[in-house]
C-alpha cells in the first residue's frame, strides 16, 4: 500500500489534544469524524465547546486544506480556514497537527488531534 492510501481519512475520528486557540477538556474533548474520497475531505466535528460543525476541503499527499463553520455552545457562530500536515505515528494511528485561522482574525492557531483507536 502507498503513503497515498495509509494517509486516507475515509472513516477515521479523531480527538483533540491541544489547541492554542481554547483549553482542551481532556474528558470531552471536541470529537472529528473524517471522510474522504478522491481526494475531496469532508465531516463533522462536536465537543468540548462546540455544539456541531462542519468542514470540507482536499488532501494533497500529507497535506489538507479546509473550511469549517460551527456553532459554539454560547450560541455564537465561528468559521475559517485551517492547513494540516497528516502525520503517522509507530502504532498505525495518525496525528493531525492543523494551523487555522477565524474568518476575519490574523491570529494563527495550532491545534493538534490524535486518531482514535
Amino acid at each position: 500500500m502507498d503513503d497515498n492510501n495509509l494517509l486516507n481519512l475515509d472513516g477515521r475520528r479523531f480527538v483533540m489534544v491541544s489547541s492554542t486557540a481554547s483549553a482542551v477538556d481532556p474528558d470531552g474533548p471536541t470529537s472529528f469524524t473524517y471522510q474522504e474520497s478522491d481526494g475531496l475531505i469532508w465531516g463533522d466535528y462536536t465537543g468540548d465547546t462546540v455544539v456541531t460543525g462542519r468542514f470540507v476541503g482536499v488532501r494533497d499527499g500529507d497535506r489538507i486544506e479546509l473550511t469549517y463553520v460551527h456553532l459554539l455552545k454560547n450560541g455564537e457562530r465561528a468559521s475559517g480556514k485551517s492547513g494540516s500536515r497528516i502525520e503517522p505515528l509507530a502504532d498505525g494511528r495518525l496525528r493531525l497537527v492543523e494551523e487555522f485561522q477565524f474568518a476575519g482574525d490574523d491570529t494563527v492557531h495550532v491545534s493538534v488531534c490524535a486518531e482514535v483507536a
